[in-house]
């Protein structure tokens, strides 16, 4: 049955038919002028799952059911492309701590580890579908989840499966951080995250993910992730990676090298990490999106990115949540958009293209993240005649409805 929904004050598309810079970063230019795509005074036509039609309310055709908005606007539904929401456990007590003044190292992860290997498969699941329902109603229509907080063969597998069930975007994250039982053979546990491990997990993962840190004790080095990716390649995995999140470092130039879809964090960049992004997209094929995770630097209070170092490259930035137990507990999208424009210095617009188009290009999809023609009808309709209310009236739920794939789901 198609669906008609009209009296939209403010339709966001990201879609090249109505000026925006088109899905999936055709020719990898990130965010231009009229990105956004806006169509005002507008109506949508959802047909099977799929936006048939956008446009100017006053030619829409007609439907088998109208939705009248009442003058709100539409968006794509956010597109967050990095989260750990698979866990047990709780961390509020390393959050004051940091409050307090005590700096973030990244140790802390195998407090959820141990909570994590202890907790059964469904308070796992339990947990994992709340924090999603969360994500949902914060207006959030397509997430990634990582492993990563098992460190051994079961707990892995069973993350991911958990996973899966939740999202098709899952990540393998086995090279999360070394597990006590291998502090003294590094190599032993490169060995299983690369072997056995991998075997277990690459069923049910989509990615492979590594936290290339070599400034973390428990992290790992450039060598080490290189192997680590370079396993989950040859298994059928894209790259993924954690990189530049506490110090400078070879991370963002490993994932440019081995064609990563996305490196997260980079928070402390050099000219030639900049200058290995940009480049990256300067070719036919798809390059690597520098993903920020804002809410990470607001949870530990740590410098933010400069984002706009990055978007003056050329090099096309996404928004996420990066919800986990430690680092930031946070699962809203809105926030980490009020956040981008106040700490990051983005403007709104840039801000909502890299939560929403920015995602979908980190996850490599051309269905999600805007709303032109044939796209999977992921709207988010805020209770607010303007996109630039996420952040100017931040903290505020102006979530009024979400649809998922033509249904509406909140």
């Amino acid at each position: 049955m198609s669906v008609l929904l009209t009296n939209i004050s403010e339709l966001v598309t990201n879609d090249p038919a109505h000026g925006g810079s088109g899905p999936g970063l055709a020719g990898g230019t990130g965010f231009v002028p009229d990105a956004l795509g806006i169509v005002p005074d507008a109506a949508v036509v959802i047909d099977e799952g799929r936006v048939a039609w956008t446009g100017p309310a006053s030619s829409a055709p007609a439907a088998d059911d109208v939705v009248d908005l009442a003058g709100r606007c539409v968006l794509p539904g956010f597109v967050d492309s990095h989260s750990h929401t698979v866990f047990a456990g709780d961390r509020a007590a390393e959050f004051a701590a940091r409050m307090t003044g005590e700096p973030y190292t990244g140790g802390g992860i195998a407090t959820t580890v141990a909570a994590t290997r202890a907790a059964s498969e469904d308070d796992l699941r339990a947990r994992g579908r709340a924090l999603v329902r969360e994500m949902l109603a914060q207006g959030t229509t397509t997430v990634e989840i990582k492993s990563g907080y098992g460190q051994d063969i079961a707990t892995e597998a069973r993350t991911l499966r958990i996973a899966r069930e939740l999202t098709p975007e899952t990540t393998y994250l086995g090279a999360h951080t070394v597990p006590a039982e291998y502090a003294d053979d590094r190599a032993g546990y490169i060995g299983l995250v690369t072997g056995p491990m991998l075997a277990a997990c690459a069923p049910h993962a989509r990615w492979v993910d590594v936290f290339c840190e070599p400034a973390a004790p428990t992290a790992f080095d450039e060598d080490e992730s290189r192997t680590v990716l370079l396993a989950g390649l040859r298994a059928g995995l894209g790259a993924r990676v954690h990189g530049n999140q506490l110090a400078p470092g070879p991370g963002v130039r490993l994932a440019v090298e081995v064609g990563a879809a996305s490196v997260d964090h980079c928070t402390h960049l050099t000219d030639a990490d900049v200058n290995a992004l940009a480049a990256s997209w300067s070719g036919s094929g798809l390059g690597t999106v520098a993903t920020l995770l804002p809410a990470v630097e607001f949870s530990t209070r740590s410098p933010y990115p400069d984002a706009r170092r990055l978007i003056a490259a050329g090099v096309p930035v996404a928004l996420a949540t990066d919800c986990n137990p430690g680092s930031g507990y946070s699962s809203s999208m809105p926030f980490v958009v009020a956040l981008a424009v106040r700490e990051m210095r983005m403007s709104p617009a840039e801000a909502l293209w890299s939560a929403t188009a920015g995602g979908a290009a980190a996850l490599r999809r051309d269905d999600v993240g805007h709303l032109g023609v044939g796209a999977r009808a992921d709207l988010t309709v805020l209770d607010a005649p303007s996109h630039t209310y996420l952040s100017y009236r931040p903290g505020v739920p102006l979530i009024h409805q979400v649809w998922q794939a033509g249904t509406r789901a909140v």
